[in-house]
Parts: C-alpha cells; structure tokens; sequence
C-alpha cells in the first residue's frame, strides 16, 4: 500500500509539469513561435539575427493587409518578406514607383532600387484568389516574388511584427 501511495504522490507532482509542457508546446505548434531573421533582404527594417515573435493565428481571424511582414515556408527554408499585393490586384513598378491597379502607392519601406517590372511577366494580369506578391525591403538583395513567383497563402505560415532580441531592437516593427 506504501508504495502505491508514493506512486501516486509522485505523479501528482509531476501532472502540473507536463501539463506546462503540453500547453507550451501548442502554443508553440498553433499560436506563437520564434523565428529567427536570416540574410540582409529585410534590411534596414529588420537586422541579421534578429528574434523576432512569429503570430500564427492573427490571419485565421483577420485578412492579410498590405505592407505586412510575413513568414513564408517555401518548404526548403522560411523567407521573411512584406505582402506587397493582394488578391485581384495588378503591381508595377516603374521609375522605382510601386502602383497597384495602375494607381500610384506610396511604398516606403523599399530601400534601394526596385528595377521596373510588371505582374504580366508572371503571366498574370492580376493576382489570383489566395495568393500575394511580396518583396523583400533591400530591393537590390532579395529573393521574393520577383524570382519566386506569387506565395500562396498556405504557405504564409504568419505575422511578423516584434522583435525580441536584441533588445536595442525589442519592440513592434511595421
């Protein structure tokens, strides 16, 4: 009987421990995470190395907005770039000026020149229902949709907007 009675004070020592562990891993696994900013093509929004807190659910409740910086798992590696155009839209960019619908859009987060280009050289004359084009901020050092193509939203993976370390970099970011 002794041993049973240890047995069980034992385990009802360690239920409050795995319990912590379990809702810590499903917050990690469904709602927020870290995610680590690699390469200069964020710059100078974002700095190599950079920890930053990933949101994972904000999109199931909200749509995605232009000028938002998004995770994207290309299934080899995750970029960090900024949702540039939406769904039904058409982007150009001509004399380093950002026009969506033919309408000029103020863009002030591109660093550098952003070459000329035209969506119809992705053969789309607008962007398809769930898909959005995105830049990196340093125009001139990043792999986005220019060289990718259109991001499905499947693959955008959530909504990037603080950073945790350094903390001469803490806080929100747009």
């Amino acid at each position: 009987m002794e041993k049973k009675e240890k047995m069980i004070k034992i385990i009802k020592e360690w239920v409050p421990y795995v319990i912590i562990i379990i809702v810590v891993l499903l917050v990690k696994k469904y709602l927020f995470t870290t995610i680590l900013v690699h390469g200069a093509s964020m710059n100078d929004t974002l700095k190599e190395n950079d920890v930053m807190i990933l949101d994972k659910i904000s999109y199931r409740l909200k749509p995605i907005q232009r000028f938002d910086i998004v995770v994207i798992n290309t299934g080899k590696t995750k970029l960090i770039k900024r949702v540039i155009g939406l769904p039904g839209e058409h982007v150009k960019y001509e004399d380093n000026q950002l026009y969506i619908n033919h309408k000029e859009v103020e863009d002030s987060y591109g660093k550098g020149i952003t070459y000329d280009f035209d969506l119809n050289y992705l053969e789309h004359e607008t962007i398809p229902d769930y898909y959005y084009f995105v830049l990196g901020d340093n125009r001139e050092d990043s792999l986005d949709s220019r060289s990718i193509g259109l991001v499905s939203k499947k693959d955008i993976m959530g909504h990037a907007t603080f950073i945790l370390f350094p903390f001469q970099h803490f806080g929100t970011v747009e």
